[in-house]
């Protein structure tokens, strides 16, 4: 699950997935649901903040999608000392879309645990439906794409609405 993995950062959650030895733990193969610890609330606020610097808003999905295209495209058109992080981008792109599908959905911020990992999520509290944001946003990121924000996660506020 976790593709920018938090490792080095404290986990003051006491998730016993969370503060073990990966090679020590057998993760679940469904996803493990719980509400956030302290860390990830510290993630969202954070999160949040940079968000709101970069005057996106969350209600936005449209804004959004051209928000982040013309930082894709700057980024990789860009000259790597004048780069701002990858991973600031997308943890910012995470946060504004996990944002987004906990306002106009049932989904709800979480620490999720699954054979993948632990990390950040917004997942559903009668179900076993999660989206981790900053694996769908740091996927497309690696391979370039573009154009996809608003039809991805409209798609997954639809499939919500179906419940």
């Amino acid at each position: 699950m976790a593709w920018f993995s938090r490792k080095d950062k404290p986990d003051s959650g006491g998730s016993a997935a969370a503060e073990a030895d990966p090679e020590d733990v057998e993760l679940p193969l469904r996803p493990q649901i719980e509400r956030p610890g302290d860390a990830e609330w510290a993630r969202l606020a954070a999160g949040r903040k940079s968000v709101e610097d970069a005057g996106l808003d969350p209600d936005d999905l449209e804004g959004l999608g051209a928000a982040y295209d013309t930082a894709a495209t700057a980024w990789r058109d860009g000259r790597k000392s004048e780069r701002e992080d990858e991973r600031a981008i997308v943890e910012r792109f995470a946060i504004a879309i996990g944002e987004h599908l906990h306002r106009k959905t049932d989904l709800s911020w979480s620490r999720v645990t699954d054979a993948f990992g632990t990390d950040l999520a917004v997942a559903g509290g009668k179900d076993d439906f999660v989206v981790v944001p900053a694996n769908l946003v740091a996927a497309r990121w690696m391979n370039g794409e573009t154009g996809w924000l608003p039809g991805v996660v409209g798609h997954l506020i639809r499939v919500r609405a179906d419940r």
